[in-house]
């Protein structure tokens, strides 16, 4: 919330979400959603809106000296901690980095910063994007975005995990005799992973008949497992070696890879629990990575 008031005291400073977008490092659209959220959040409006221009509404005139007063409030509040290593980290991660590499970096990051709560955000890639871009999250772990990123915003790579093709123990090595066979179980096309799968398939004029479409790749591996279908998955971050009842098939053509790593603000960076963070998950990824190679 405080980061909200602070967004809106900067818009009724400039009159203009994209000059405040400028001084905060943020986009226009972020600006835009998190006075949105503010305006929810009061039950009002704060800015009267006409085509590109906005000035403050009757509402928002009473409520600046307000948010201005408790971001003082805050500031003053935030000189009393006399450094000690506490506050918050709000970190967002697709579902396989939570079960296979948060879990490990977290205890290297609590050995040194045994005072800084984390809250772990789940979702898709593209809905951690935003999130990121709206300042909603100190980090997030996620899938490289196709598009190019904002300047403000730092990629740094993890892990590149290479899909294969799953079916249930049996199956032949073929992978259209096994599509004529068992029913598919989509990788969701709303997120970023599922939308490769998708431009795999078309690529290859593989068209299987659809059985149902899950955002966790784990969740259709065990699917898979129990004969309900076959399914394309990135293969890195589950536990293909550990599940029974299932047959690895290698893909046809070019390697369909996506690459896993972090999506940090620069200014963010500048905080030492978000480095020792991001240092901890590079270290695990690195681990993990030799790890899965001795199991080739």
């Amino acid at each position: 919330m405080i980061r909200y008031l602070r967004t809106f005291v900067v818009a009724a400073e400039t009159a203009s979400f994209s000059a405040a977008g400028n001084r905060l490092g943020l986009t226009q659209s972020a600006v835009s959603t998190q006075v949105r959220r503010l305006e929810e959040e009061l039950g009002c409006v704060l800015f009267d809106r006409t085509g590109k221009a906005v000035r403050l509404s009757a509402t928002g005139r009473e409520v600046l000296p307000q948010a201005t007063s408790i971001l003082q409030l805050f500031e003053g509040m935030k000189g009393k901690n006399n450094g000690a290593d506490t506050g918050s980290l709000s970190v967002g991660a697709i579902s396989t980095v939570q079960s296979a590499l948060l879990p490990k970096a977290l205890q290297r990051f609590q050995r040194e910063h045994a005072g800084v709560h984390v809250n772990v955000v789940p979702g898709t890639s593209i809905q951690l994007l935003t999130q990121v871009d709206a300042r909603d999250l100190d980090i997030a772990v996620m899938i490289k975005p196709r598009l190019g990123l904002p300047s403000e915003l730092k990629w740094i790579p993890l892990i590149h995990e290479r899909y294969v093709g799953i079916a249930p123990a049996g199956a032949p090595t073929d992978l259209k005799a096994v599509f004529d066979t068992w029913p598919f179980i989509r990788y969701t096309r709303r997120s970023h992973g599922g939308q490769l799968v998708d431009r795999f398939l078309k690529r290859h004029g593989f068209w299987p008949r659809d059985s149902m479409e899950l955002d966790e790749p784990a969740v259709i591996l065990k699917m898979v497992s129990e004969g309900l279908g076959c399914s394309i998955i990135p293969g890195e971050l589950v536990p293909l070696d550990s599940t029974p009842g299932i047959e690895v098939l290698a893909l046809p053509g070019q390697p369909l890879i996506r690459e896993v790593g972090i999506l940090v603000r620069l200014a963010a960076l500048k905080a030492p629990p978000v480095s020792s963070l991001i240092e901890s998950l590079a270290q695990e990824a690195q681990r993990f990575s030799k790890a899965q190679a001795v199991h080739r």
